[in-house]
Order: structure tokens, then C-alpha cells, then sequence
């Protein structure tokens, strides 16, 4: 058994809460800039151009990448062989946020109640995700998610006869239906299986996952290379204003599911998808 103190936590959000909005994932920085290489037209080639410049700014100046820094979001996994002394974990992720979206100067946009809408001032309660597994260590990952790509998510029970091209299709016209207001472009995560809730979680978790970096699952792995293809011809372009490079990827997760359902989130992230990891 191992003794983890909660400060330590706290700690670790903190910084990850700031890091990660000030700069991009490497795979992220490096997916901006094949795609500017592979866009066809002059003005799509401008603009991402000009995103890959506004990430040097962030991060010479230790300035956000976007105005919008996001409500927190956590996968936390926690071996279960460790004990959490000094406080709860919920509580010490909490402060964590505080801590950074205040003292890193990040904006606040929570929300106390859905309706009554008075900010709380701290960016707090996180969304945070909890899955125990084997060991003694905690993985935590931080992925801020702006709302202008947030609101662009869908969720699709399908039935089990929409087999594989229904999933395509839904996905496809998921990213139609956002166009330019998802801030392309995008990274569009995909949860499929599972029950309503199940596939949601696994479609923003999706959005963690490395650009470039295929599902195991060799039908799924395909499944993610053709619809990013056919998103890519749908010429909503960068910044919704035209051209080739409409999504820097697809990624697919996908869990076990009900005979009767067949249940597709897709979360779509804008082209600042924001992620970090730390293993404490």
C-alpha cells in the first residue's frame, strides 16, 4: 500500500491546469503544421498559418492559448493499492483548479447553476472521471474543453441495423451540422457501445488520445482513416471558411453494448484540444 498526501495532487492540477492552456501537446503542434503543408487553398493555408503563430505567442508571452480556457475536465486513474492521506481527492483535484485557472490568470466559466448561471469565480467543480486499476500510481489527465466545439456534440441511438456505415454517416453529418462554429480544425472524438452515458465519457476521453495514433481494433482503426477522409472532403476548411483540412483526426473508442442499441457520441474538440498527463 502506498500513502499518496492529497497536496500532492493539488499540486500536479495546478500546474496542469496552466500548462495546458498555454501550450499545445506536441502531437497537436505537429498535426497544425502537416496540415498546413497538405491544405490546398491559399486562404486555409493562411489561417493555420496564423494559429501556429498564435501558439508561439501563448507561449513566449505565458498567455492562454484561447479566451476560452475551458471547464476542467479529469480521467483520473488511481492504482488500487494506493491510500490518499490529508484530505478527499475530489476536494484536492478542486483546488488544484483553483489554484491554476487564479493564479495563471485563466478565465472563469463555471457556472454555479445550470439556470440561476452566478460564476463561481474559481472555475470550479471539475468534471473528473475515475476509473481504479492495478498498482500503486495515479494518472491523472487534464483536457480543458472550450464550449464553442462542446456545444457541436451529438449523441445518436442507433439502431443496431445502422451498422458501420449508420456510424460513419452520424458522424459525418455531426461535423456538418457544426461547420464553422467548432472552430476547425477539429479533432473529433467518437465513443460507440456501451449504454448513453458510457459512449459520451468515451467520446470526450477519445479526444486524449494522440493524433495519428489508430485504434487496436483493425475494423475500428479503418473506420477512423476513411470517415477523417470524408470529412475532409466536405470543404468546410479552417476556420469554416473553406478548404481540405476540415479535421486533424477521428479517434474511435468503443465498449461492449446492449442486443438492442447501438449508442455513438461524438465530442468534438476545436483545433486547440488541449490535454496533458501526469502519473504521480
Amino acid at each position: 500500500m502506498r500513502e499518496i498526501d492529497v497536496a500532492e495532487i493539488t499540486t500536479a492540477v495546478k500546474k496542469m491546469c496552466i500548462d495546458a492552456n498555454y501550450e499545445l501537446s506536441s502531437d497537436m503542434k505537429a498535426a497544425l503544421c502537416n496540415a498546413q503543408n497538405c491544405e490546398e487553398t491559399e486562404l486555409g493555408k493562411k489561417i493555420l498559418g496564423q494559429l501556429q503563430e498564435n501558439l508561439k505567442i501563448a507561449v513566449q508571452d505565458q498567455i492562454p492559448i484561447c479566451q476560452d480556457t475551458g471547464m476542467a475536465v479529469f480521467f483520473v486513474k488511481v492504482g488500487q493499492d494506493v491510500h490518499f492521506i490529508g484530505g478527499n481527492i475530489t476536494d484536492a483535484i478542486n483546488e488544484g483548479v483553483r489554484q491554476g485557472y487564479t493564479e495563471g490568470f485563466l478565465r472563469k466559466s463555471v457556472v454555479g447553476d445550470p439556470l440561476i448561471r452566478k460564476n463561481t469565480g474559481d472555475n470550479t467543480p471539475a468534471v473528473i472521471h475515475y476509473d481504479i486499476v492495478p498498482g500503486e500510481n495515479v494518472q491523472i489527465t487534464c483536457a480543458p474543453k472550450g464550449f464553442g466545439s462542446e456545444n457541436m456534440s451529438r449523441v445518436f441511438m442507433l439502431k443496431p441495423a445502422d451498422g458501420e456505415e449508420g456510424v460513419k454517416n452520424a458522424i459525418i453529418q455531426a461535423v456538418k451540422d457544426a461547420g464553422p462554429n467548432a472552430c476547425p480544425p477539429m479533432v473529433v472524438g467518437v465513443g460507440m457501445g456501451g449504454t448513453f452515458e458510457k459512449c459520451a465519457e468515451m467520446a470526450k476521453e477519445a479526444l486524449t488520445r494522440q493524433v495519428g495514433q489508430h485504434s487496436e481494433i483493425e475494423y475500428v482503426a479503418k473506420m477512423e482513416e476513411e470517415v477523417l477522409g470524408r470529412i475532409n472532403e466536405t470543404g468546410i476548411g479552417p476556420a469554416g471558411l473553406g478548404g481540405r483540412i476540415t479535421a486533424l483526426a477521428v479517434n474511435i473508442n468503443t465498449y461492449p453494448t446492449h442486443i438492442a442499441g447501438l449508442p455513438l457520441a461524438i465530442n468534438i474538440c476545436c483545433h486547440v484540444n488541449r490535454h496533458v498527463t501526469t502519473t504521480i
